[in-house]
């Protein structure tokens, strides 16, 4: 008896085997994201979404790459390295114009973080008092606003007697700690905390920012190429990555605490610290809010507000033209419907 039960318990564990052999698990799609700077908060939805298993559960296998200062998002889809980067648009919008194919297929910071932050004692009370001052700027594609800021103001910012010198500024904060620029770049998640961080007070600054001096355009978005928009496997897998995604941002916003240890865990230089991170991801969970249909979605309100303010420059607009087929809703239409 015990031997015939053994022999049906075999038999039932080799039927058993036979059948997990014959149906193997559908193989995930993989997808390389690039980042647009180092693994921290600012991305923190990409992160949580791929530790908590949100692209797995999408039959996604998502290699995120971190950017850095040498790192080009436009240069590395063009060349193949990545099927979506992380961008700001004026920056795509200016790739696109020079060449590079690229098309927002979600936007997920509503809202600018950018900002112009000044030593008190420059006695910068308001835009009109640039003039004659030193500011520090970003280069790599991250000037386009600020240019087209200072357009507006009539300001000039290059030539032999410019309105206002422009300071090639690092990715840190030392020109404004050393007074090297009455003014620096800084987000809202970023630099500024790290002028707190390192000793100055908020009394001890001024601060404009480009969303309240309706100078704000349109930053980090997921921007793909026409060409794998044109390939309905590519939009479906783009779209169950977008979904994905937004769940991530959902997800980290509502969990700050986790979602920064999450970013912290895949910071491999160890340069992060809890403290900052803590508060970029609370400065960041506050620009994702406000996506009319959803997170993620791109308003052609926001795009035509952008690009509008692109356009504005009289000498040196940063596109010459408005760009057609620059944003698509294809990819977040099909993510709804998943």
């Amino acid at each position: 008896m015990k031997t015939l039960a053994s022999a049906v318990l075999l038999a039932a564990t080799a039927l058993t085997g036979l059948a997990g052999w014959g149906a193997p698990a559908a193989a995930a799609d993989a997808l390389t994201l690039q980042l647009k700077w180092v693994t921290q908060a600012q991305f923190a939805g990409y992160y949580v979404a791929a530790a908590k298993g949100f692209y797995k559960d999408a039959g996604l296998d998502v290699t995120i790459k971190a950017g850095g200062p040498d790192i080009n998002p436009t240069q590395i889809i063009a060349a193949g390295g990545a099927d979506v980067i992380v961008d700001w648009m004026p920056s795509a919008l200016a790739s696109r114009e020079k060449g590079v194919p690229l098309v927002n297929i979600a936007q997920m910071f509503q809202k600018s973080g950018m900002m112009l932050t000044c030593r008190k004692d420059a006695n910068i009370k308001d835009p009109k008092d640039f003039k004659g001052n030193t500011l520090g700027v970003w280069f790599s594609g991250n000037e386009y606003p600020f240019l087209s800021w200072m357009s507006k103001l009539g300001y000039s910012t290059s030539g032999s007697s410019p309105d206002v010198k422009v300071l090639k500024q690092g990715f840190n904060v030392d020109p404004l700690l050393q007074k090297q620029a009455a003014c620096i770049s800084t987000m809202t998640y970023n630099e500024y905390w790290q002028l707190i961080e390192a000793g100055m007070k908020a009394d001890e600054l001024t601060v404009f920012k480009y969303q309240d001096q309706g100078v704000a355009t349109l930053e980090d978005g997921l921007y793909a190429t026409e060409k794998s928009l044109s390939d309905p496997k590519i939009v479906e897998k783009l779209a169950k990555f977008v979904k994905a995604s937004a769940k991530g941002w959902e997800y980290a916003a509502k969990n700050q605490a986790e979602a920064v240890k999450i970013v912290l865990e895949n910071d491999t230089t160890g340069a992060q610290t809890e403290e900052h991170q803590t508060t970029m991801m609370q400065e960041v969970a506050k620009l994702i809010e406000g996506g009319a249909k959803g997170t993620g979605y791109l308003d052609p309100a926001d795009f035509n507000r952008t690009v509008d303010i692109l356009m504005s420059g009289a000498s040196a607009p940063v596109i010459s033209k408005k760009p057609e087929g620059a944003f698509s809703h294809a990819v977040f239409d099909a993510a709804a419907k998943l």
